[in-house]
């Protein structure tokens, strides 16, 4: 599923429109999210199933629910029995004119009885509003902490997932579960449930009134609801098609502005800006045609909605004049039931709106409980180990053994079959072979970010499956070719290294890794802000900033992949140096690429279609004349070339 697939409707950034305001149709120029009716709606497999779950989640909070649905009831009834009491207020003012109209000698407006009556008005229109205000406070608490619950629920689960759960999906569909997806929830909790509630009971609520006033009128105003429902169904047939283009044009303009943004150094140096603003001016001119289109097709459900009102309006008013002159209704009925006559397509177009929230919302929830379900990671170790302390201090010596391993990463391709690797305390071991043979898999299950398939790894003799994962993978130090850095100062980032070093011991690993030069070089130092890409230094400079984070780390064992890869050559001689006197007396594991780097390695690994088919130091390897041999000459001869030339 795409990334544009995984965010709920409404717009490019996932944001939900926050529904109909209380009264209003919710429709027209620019209600196209989840909300409106032309919008596409993702619908979930298992609804009924999906819908139980998520009621779990509100479960615990009961009684406040309790309180929200006895308020928006006790809410929506205060405010339907104003127009009747409105009613008997222009009763009385039409029955004074009436009488002065004809001569009659006492004839008078009885204004305290009005006064009486609109100052019980005001009174149910404030106990009205204190209801509201109650049911708006306690369902935005139940919401929050409903997607609270759910939010710690998905990040726990996202920290136990292996790491083949992270490599077979875009971070795009992750985030999207993990973000827009609870926030679709939360908004639909705190905003469209009470709305709900309102509409469900403001529309049983009005026919009940109706029918108080007169049973024929009642008849004349349902009369009229079959026009509206078949009048929304064209509408939202036809602005489902538009909007649909819509939100495919709108991912491809997306993806289109990233892509050409990310790359816009390289756009420009192969020319390319005319072609690249003529895919954008096509793709917006899509987007423009669809987009106006949607929006003209769905903003003509508010017209043609009020047209059909208006008729029943005007076949309510026609009916009411009658009844009003056969002395059957008083003229205040009449005009309360005009105002419930104008009140009652509302809560109907609303409980259609809403309906389709709950649809995309559900599907959201369907896509978390997705992701809860995922496999696992194999539990921790129900008594888990301890290593024991060596004599000279250090936590472990770092004896590493690879014990009959077997890895797969599909269950029918063997991928690692019965390999012994016995690597000793303080050993360089440098892991070589071409794209595809395995190195960057044995560091991954070395950390066990994979579970064997079979054999066994231990770490000073204790197998790592009867240790903490988090104590596993403090043992070791990364300085990976792909530099990792985040949004904040140089500082943060080297501190990253060691929880509560001090700006002495960043200063320190900063000089070990000859980056204290260029950092004090920055107008802001060690307080320079790295931005989200950490673009504003060069690739070389952050590979610095990373080996200085690894040697704050003090690692017990080293993993290097290629560190040295994206500095210069002077700059590599000092980071070789700063890396011997780190791996001293420390296991190192180094993934070459250039063999040259790895000549004082104590032992070599050639790895090819995930087996070791050679081992042994750089000498001994060229003297056997094989595979890594065949490496050696090729890389010597290419750069004898380049040389020459």
């Amino acid at each position: 599923m795409s990334d544009q697939q995984q965010r709920p409707a409404g717009g490019p950034g996932g944001q939900r429109p926050g529904g109909p305001p209380p009264g209003g149709f919710g429709f027209g120029p620019g209600r196209g999210g989840p909300g409106g009716m032309g919008m596409p709606v993702q619908k979930a497999k298992d609804f009924k199933g999906t819908l139980r779950r998520l009621i779990g989640y509100l479960r615990p909070h009961r009684f406040a629910l309790l309180i929200v649905l006895l308020t928006a009831v006790l809410s929506t009834l205060f405010s339907i029995v104003g127009p009747k009491i409105m009613g008997k207020a222009t009763t009385k003012l039409f029955e004074g004119i009436m009488a002065r109209f004809n001569g009659q000698a006492d004839a008078k407006i009885d204004f305290h009885y009005i006064w009486e009556i609109l100052a019980v008005l005001g009174v149910l229109y404030m106990i009205s509003a204190l209801f509201s205000f109650i049911q708006q406070y306690v369902m935005a608490s139940v919401a929050q902490k409903t997607v609270y619950g759910l939010r710690k629920d998905v990040n726990d689960k996202l920290e136990k997932l292996p790491l083949k759960f992270f490599d077979s999906r875009t971070h795009g569909e992750i985030l999207s579960r993990a973000v827009n997806d609870v926030d679709n929830i939360s908004g639909t909790l705190q905003q469209s449930l009470t709305q709900f509630i309102t509409a469900f009971v403001t529309l049983i609520g009005v026919i009940v009134m109706m029918l108080t006033i007169s049973w024929i009128m009642t008849l004349i105003t349902i009369v009229t609801l079959p026009l509206s429902v078949i009048a929304i169904k064209m509408i939202a047939k036809r602005s489902q098609l538009y909007f649909k283009g819509q939100q495919k044009a709108l991912g491809e303009l997306n993806g289109h502005v990233e892509e050409m943004y990310t790359g816009h150094n390289i756009v420009k140096a192969f020319g390319h800006e005319k072609k690249s603003i003529g895919k954008f001016n096509d793709v917006n001119e899509q987007l423009y045609e669809s987009g106006w289109r949607a929006q003209f097709v769905s903003g003509m459900i508010m017209p043609i909605m009020g047209f059909i009102g208006n008729i029943g309006y005007v076949l309510v008013s026609v009916a009411g004049g009658i009844l009003v002159l056969h002395s059957r209704i008083t003229i205040g009925d009449v005009q309360a039931f005009i105002s419930y006559s104008r009140q009652f397509a509302m809560p109907i177009t609303q409980t259609a709106q809403i309906a389709n929230i709950i649809q995309s919302t559900i599907a959201s929830a369907e896509r978390i409980f997705e992701l809860l379900d995922e496999e696992e990671e194999v539990p921790e170790a129900a008594r888990p180990v301890a290593l024991a302390a060596s004599d000279d201090g250090m936590k472990v010596r770092g004896d590493v053994s690879f014990n009959h391993v077997q890895f797969r990463y599909k269950d029918d391709t063997p991928l690692i079959e019965d390999m012994d690797i016995h690597v000793h305390s303080g050993q360089m071991i440098a892991i070589v072979g071409p794209t595809g043979a395995g190195k960057t898999t044995l560091i991954n299950l070395l950390m066990r970010f994979y579970e064997l398939n079979g054999g066994s790894i231990t770490i000073d003799g204790t197998p790592i499956t009867e240790l903490k994962r988090g104590d596993l993978r403090s043992l070791f130090g990364m300085v990976l070719q792909d530099t990792w850095l985040f949004n904040g100062t140089i500082r943060d980032n080297i501190a990253y290294g060691r929880e509560g070093a001090t700006e002495e011991d960043v200063v320190a690993a900063a000089r070990a890794a000859y980056a204290d030069h260029f950092i004090r070089t920055l107008p802001e130092g060690y307080d320079t802000v790295l931005n989200e890409e950490a673009s504003n230094i060069s690739q070389g400079q952050k590979q610095l900033l990373t080996i200085a984070r690894a040697i704050l780390a003090d690692p017990a064992i080293l993993i290097l992949d290629e560190a040295t890869s994206s500095v210069d050559t002077r700059t590599e001689i000092h980071i070789q140096r700063a890396m011997s006197e780190l791996m001293e007396g420390r296991t190192s594991f180094v993934i070459a690429h250039r063999l040259s780097t790895i000549r004082d390695a104590d032992l070599i690994l050639v790895m090819n279609h995930g087996t070791v088919i050679e081992q042994g130091s750089h000498e001994e390897l060229l003297a056997a004349g094989g595979f890594y041999a065949d490496l050696y000459e090729s890389q010597f001869s290419q750069k004898r070339t380049q040389d020459v030339s």
